[in-house]
């Protein structure tokens, strides 16, 4: 039995095998909408989440199956003080996969050995967002057809972005793959990622503040907004919180062939003046996501079309 708690989790060639199912489900709708028939998916989701949630339930719904769960903590048994182990250990006996969004890092790795069906990480805290990731890979597999020579530009909350971690570890493995985080010094990306993943493989990287700087630079330009939730402090939020805004003046430096990333929510940090930009690419990364959840549940669940 496989579970996914991080991108790495998964081998290069799984990941492509993944995009590759991905693409078929794009091309070949029909084919797949009775794949999962029978089939139920619990999404059990201890923080707020909208994309996420529903791109699972799109996902299985469109495979032909059902979806079982709950949306926030407090309409669960936790809010009664029942422990994940326990929670997860329950909701196995009436699913086949669970999707899980925990505010606390390394929940899912917990629920993933009580569970005793395949668990997916959909989210824990600060740390990693394998899903998402995949969903990241697949925009820009699209756009690129290689994840070899590019460079990619991270910008604005490096610190606590879990999207942004999952898709450094991710996107590291590949030759030629050179990174720009773009930060305040306040928002850097964790030291871990770079003692951990890329000055072991010596991948290049430059830490600066200022996009502008950056922007020429870039094949991939992926932004994030400064996330209110992870802060200790709301006067350091209210200073940060608008600290980079793409507006289209910024991207008059940029290639043509830039892709423009979000995982979404988004609040000021891309002006929707940019949205028609056809190097926007933040709600096709949507949509992928919901492909790629539906190649990931079919393979966790062993089903072959």
């Amino acid at each position: 039995m496989r579970n996914l708690m991080n991108i790495t989790d998964l081998s290069m060639e799984e990941i492509q095998s993944l995009i590759t199912t991905a693409e078929d489900i794009i091309a070949n709708p029909v084919k797949y909408r009775d794949a999962c028939k029978y089939k139920k998916l619990a999404t059990l989701f201890f923080e707020p989440s909208t994309r996420t949630r529903l791109s699972f339930e799109a996902a299985m719904y469109e495979l032909g199956g059902s979806v079982i769960g709950f949306s926030e903590a407090s309409s669960s048994s936790a809010a009664k003080g029942e422990s994940v182990a326990d929670t997860v250990r329950t909701v196995g006996c009436y699913a086949d996969v669970i999707a899980m969004r925990h505010p606390k890092e390394g929940a899912p790795l917990v629920a993933s050995r009580k569970a005793g069906v395949p668990v997916i990480n959909a989210g824990d805290g600060g740390h990693n967002h394998p899903t998402q990731t995949l969903a990241d890979l697949l925009t820009i597999w699209r756009k690129k057809k290689t994840f070899e020579n590019l460079t990619i530009g991270l910008c604005g909350d490096l610190k606590f972005g879990r999207t942004v971690h999952s898709l450094v570890v991710a996107m590291a493995r590949y030759a030629g793959v050179k990174f720009i985080f773009i930060s305040p010094e306040e928002l850097r990306i964790p030291r871990y990622i770079l003692t951990d993943t890329l000055d072991p493989a010596g991948i290049p990287y430059e830490e600066v503040s200022s996009m502008e700087e950056a922007m020429p630079k870039l094949d991939v330009l992926y932004m994030t907004r400064v996330q209110r939730e992870r802060f200790f402090n709301e006067a350091d939020y209210i200073r940060l919180k608008d600290t980079y805004i793409l507006t289209p003046d910024k991207l008059s430096n940029a290639r043509e062939d830039l892709v423009i990333m979000h995982p979404l929510p988004r609040v000021n940090e891309i002006s929707v003046a940019v949205d028609d930009d056809p190097r926007a690419c933040y709600f096709e990364q949507v949509k992928n996501g919901k492909y790629m959840r539906m190649a990931l549940i079919l393979k966790l669940l062993e089903v072959n079309v």
